[in-house]
């Protein structure tokens, strides 16, 4: 095994899984080795020998799985874990995989809802490209912009902005350990979206590493391409080696609160559903989400459910409270509940760090894991009280599900649908985030993992009178593979000849049209122009439509 080095890496503290479910993976890949000891590259370990050979792989393995579900011994795991430590070492790793015939899953934070960052459905030899050494953001506030390296977490980001300017900020997520790299590709929704749109709509260039190993900026790329890998999702594409960021003004105090309002389900009833004309409506700067459920914190009691309302405002507290007494009395909102702050502190008061200071948003790893699974929906007519009410009725079967409720409205409704490839603006007034969750001690009873799943499968099939038709749309960053996947492997094992590129797209579809609605099509046109031949894939992945066109792409492209 080659030499290994962690940069800036704290102690693994996982659980190591020891599989033999995959004998096939103990042949070591000489070839990848050779190939990335020739480019000077020693920071990557492979697949164990050996059970006391496991140590070190299993924890690096494990240290970014956020979603337990994936780090089970039946999920298929790479023959190697790759950490670059430069740009020229990420491109030489790509080239290595892609001169392997290796697939490549690319990992920034490990968030992906569906693991599609780390584990591969067709059972093909896989490497994963870790960036988490590729962490740097660089802030230059002459030109009010950053540019941030794919491997560093949203926390990280902030972190660094902060230490530079107390009226700069960034708009993406509230979770510190998210990777940069996936959240933008996907879009990045956040408390500051409604003032100044996703992550995405506020990037101002990129590096990506394309299948023939080439580092294409903006202008390499062509805005075909610069178009689709904003929004378009994660692990399509290419390799994000860093994106350039415009950093956006906030004022030196802001106000943030957390209010929870258990109470019986016709209360619990009726504040969401005033809330649902309320939050997409306010002025720019408001933020006002809800959390939902029976396990929520102050709900533990029978016949007792929970809204939990999140409220962000880029202003004193004094504003915060009148704005909010005006439209939503019945919330009750008062001084107390408010706190000035500044917004980095903000970032912490919303991240989940329990008692964290502002250092902790450096940290990447995620504490107190667990299993989950998620789906999303888009509201543009209000939900009914009886709709909302029936909604609880399911919450209140189970209290390890709940849904978020965000607010969109603001300039999310003035920005065109297709500025970038994520789609989801005029009309929406919120998005839904369907959850539920599960420790280690659940899923070690029989059956259990599945009821979980089932349960949030049948809660999301009672909400389809509710939500966006034609197509029922979805966020590709809440990721969810119920809504279809590549069925290759399928075809080929049942002895049917392999899809067509023009059938690969159809397939696509199915899923494609409800994350990116009318932009799918130019999706697909992007992708025949950056990878022809499909190197960078997963099972919801954007098909390219023929290969012919690769002459033609090489020569835009040089």
């Amino acid at each position: 095994m080659a030499k290994f080095v962690w940069s800036l890496f704290p102690l693994l503290m996982s659980m190591i899984f020891i599989s033999s479910v995959f004998p096939s993976l103990c042949d070591q890949p000489t070839d990848l080795v050779s190939c990335l000891t020739y480019h000077n590259i020693n920071n990557f370990t492979t697949y164990p020998k050996t059970c006391t050979d496991s140590a070190v792989y299993y924890n690096l393995l494990n240290f970014s799985i956020q979603n337990l579900r994936f780090a089970e011994p039946s999920i298929p795991k790479p023959i190697a874990i790759v950490l670059p430590m430069s740009k020229e070492q990420l491109v030489n790793s790509a080239v290595c995989c892609k001169k392997g015939s290796l697939e490549i899953r690319v990992r920034s934070g490990g968030h992906s809802y569906e693991g599609t960052s780390l584990t591969v459905t067709d059972r093909a030899p896989f490497v994963i490209i870790d960036m988490m050494n590729l962490n740097k953001v660089k802030v230059d506030l002459a030109s009010e912009a950053a540019w941030v390296e794919g491997g560093a977490t949203l926390g990280q980001t902030y972190h660094a902005i902060a230490q530079s300017s107390n009226i700069h900020g960034f708009s993406a997520g509230s979770c510190p350990t998210v990777g940069v790299g996936g959240h933008i590709a996907g879009g990045g929704f956040g408390l500051l979206s409604r003032k100044y749109g996703l992550a995405a709509d506020n990037v101002l260039d990129a590096f990506l590493i394309d299948a023939d190993g080439r580092l294409l900026d903006r202008e390499a790329m062509g805005e075909d391409v610069f178009w689709a890998i904003r929004g378009g999702g994660g692990g399509v594409w290419g390799i994000i080696y860093a994106w350039k960021i415009q950093l956006l003004k906030v004022p030196q105090t802001v106000t943030s609160f957390v209010v929870s309002r258990p109470g019986t389900k016709h209360l619990v009833t009726n504040l969401v559903h005033k809330w649902q004309f309320v939050a997409p409506n306010l002025k720019d700067e408001y933020y006002l989400s809800v959390f939902v459920g029976a396990g929520l914190p102050k709900a533990k009691t029978i016949g007792i459910i929970s809204a939990t309302f999140k409220g962000f405002y880029l202003g004193p507290r004094s504003e915060a409270i009148s704005i909010l007494n005006r439209v939503f009395p019945e919330l009750g909102v008062v001084e107390e509940d408010c706190k000035e702050m500044s917004w980095i502190e903000s970032i912490v008061f919303f991240s989940g760090l329990d008692n964290g200071s502002i250092p902790d948003l450096k940290d990447r790893y995620l504490h107190n894991k667990g299993y989950f699974k998620a789906k999303s929906d888009y509201v543009r007519t209000p939900i009914s009280f009886n709709g909302i009410k029936a909604a609880l009725d399911i919450l209140e079967e189970e209290p390890k599900g709940y849904v978020i409720l965000d607010p969109y409205g603001g300039v999310m409704q003035r920005i065109s649908s297709n500025s970038i490839a994520f789609p989801h603006r005029e009309g929406n007034l919120f998005a839904i985030q369907y959850l539920v969750e599960w420790k280690e001690e659940d899923n070690n009873v029989k059956n259990m993992a599945e009821y979980y799943i089932d349960w949030i499968r049948g809660f999301y099939d009672s909400m389809t009178p509710y939500v966006s038709l034609g197509p029922r749309a979805a966020y590709i960053n809440y990721m969810d593979v119920d809504l279809g996947v590549m069925e290759e492997e399928l075809l080929i094992n049942s002895g049917a000849p392999s899809p067509s590129p023009a059938d690969e797209v159809e397939m696509a579809r199915v899923w494609g049209q409800k994350y990116f609605l009318q932009n799918y099509d130019r999706l697909v046109r992007a992708k025949t122009l950056i990878d022809p031949l499909n190197f960078f894939r997963h099972q919801q992945g954007i098909p390219p439509r023929t290969s012919t066109t690769n002459t033609v792409v090489n020569a835009k492209l040089a």
